[in-house]
């Protein structure tokens, strides 16, 4: 079966006929057959040097054979229990030796379960209600967060079905701007907690300009506020200790997902004990999963985790300067106006004149010129997210000639896309 046809077949049972929005691109997205190393196969028989990797969870890429075999003998024993595990105390301990501001963790299922949970122990923690989030950043799908810009009485909920009474406590807020954080936190003594991306990686890839991430910690502590870092795509991608090593700043509270879960369905809140401890059944902030910790997605977080070794960061921010020095030669030499963002083994373009530095620069880029990139990428055998605004990465399983194939057809892409 080739996937026009297998599309059709699941427009009549699954709602647009995929099972998450993002997946969708037209005419219709290919079904992919199998996984191995950097390359993504195809139902169609097509094989695809592969730099979405599951939306980031693939840091050693797909199927990778240590983890596999972990799994498989987890399976062997069960694939839940509904009681604590062996294996849940180590990946706790892993976690906590990278990350010096984490002294307890709770696991769950997903990213968005994570950012929930630490919304909710934030606020009781503080006694206060409102959170500040930032304009285009995603923490999950859950209606505290689906907020589109604007706050107070320009609010209003980013998707039909969230009542507006439920996001009347989320102020939004443009990212790289310290005074609009400011004004907020000194017009409102009301603030719970600022939840941020330390990279905005769900508007395609943004960094904290200098003094950013210092600034919303420092003025987060003298108000009583909680700073929460979203790490669910930079957790133990950019350096073992995810953002808060790498730019030297500690969070009160950090989520994660994708890596932690080594390909598997995880995510996870970690903070400092006396903080925790507020979550039950240690405190009465209730949080509860009938998956939580489950051994399958904890063996295959530990086994990914032990495999990140100081060799393996070092090679993927080499690959990284790699691809967004070569994206940059090409783009100049075709007289483009563009704008290269990325860190370490992440990386996006934005076909715009403006330096990108939040959601209102990167919604000028040209997404019909995206597009055209995208589906000549694709042509070419590399697949990257199909969306403008989302993040490119790279795994270790990523060689220099898949690199070098990549910024050829690249390359050939762009010449296609501006004729």
């Amino acid at each position: 079966m080739r996937s026009d046809s297998l599309f059709k077949e699941a427009l009549e049972v699954l709602p647009g006929g995929v099972s998450s929005p993002v997946r969708r691109f037209e005419p219709y997205p290919f079904f992919a057959k199998k996984g191995e190393g950097c390359m993504l196969y195809d139902i169609d028989g097509n094989r695809y040097i592969d730099y979405c990797l599951a939306y980031g969870p693939l840091i050693l890429g797909h199927a990778p054979e240590k983890v596999i075999s972990a799994v498989c003998e987890q399976i062997k024993k069960g694939s839940t229990y509904g009681t604590p595990t062996k294996a849940e105390v180590e990946l706790a301990k892993l976690v906590i030796e990278r990350v010096p501001a984490a002294e307890m963790i709770r696991f769950v299922n997903s990213g968005t379960e994570a950012t929930m949970a630490a919304i909710r122990l934030a606020r009781a923690f503080t006694g206060k209600d409102k959170i500040i989030k930032f304009e285009g950043a995603y923490h999950g799908a859950h209606d505290y967060v689906l907020v589109k810009p604007g706050s107070g009485a320009t609010a209003a909920p980013d998707s039909p079905g969230i009542p507006t009474d439920t996001i009347k406590n989320t102020i939004s807020a443009p990212f790289n701007n310290e005074e609009a954080v400011a004004s907020i936190i000194e017009d409102d003594d009301n603030i719970a907690a600022i939840i941020v991306e330390p990279i905005m990686a769900n508007i395609g890839c943004i960094e904290p300009e200098d003094g950013y991430l210092k600034f919303l910690r420092k003025i987060t502590s003298e108000n009583g506020i909680l700073l929460i870092f979203d790490e669910v795509i930079t957790g133990f991608r950019i350096a073992p200790g995810g953002a808060q090593e790498y730019y030297n700043i500690a969070a009160d509270l950090v989520t994660y997902g994708k890596i932690i879960g080594g390909g598997f369905p995880m995510g996870a809140l970690a903070g400092s004990r006396e903080i925790m401890e507020h979550i039950s059944p240690a405190g009465d902030v209730y949080q509860a999963g009938t998956f939580n910790g489950n051994p399958v997605s904890v063996t295959a977080g530990i086994t990914t985790l032990k495999g990140l070794t100081e060799d393996i960061y070092k090679e993927l921010n080499k690959k990284g300067e790699m691809i967004r020095n070569g994206m940059k030669d090409i783009l100049e030499d075709n007289s483009l106006e563009f704008y290269i963002a990325g860190l370490s083994s992440m990386f996006q373009v934005y076909f715009t004149e403006r330096r990108v530095k939040d959601y209102t620069s990167a919604k000028t880029a040209d997404l019909e010129m995206f597009k055209r990139y995208f589906h000549g990428l694709l042509k070419g055998g590399v697949f990257v997210p199909p969306s403008q605004f989302e993040c490119c990465f790279i795994s270790a399983a990523h060689r220099k000639e898949d690199l070098d194939m990549t910024l050829e057809v690249m390359e050939e892409s762009i010449k296609k896309a501006i004729k």
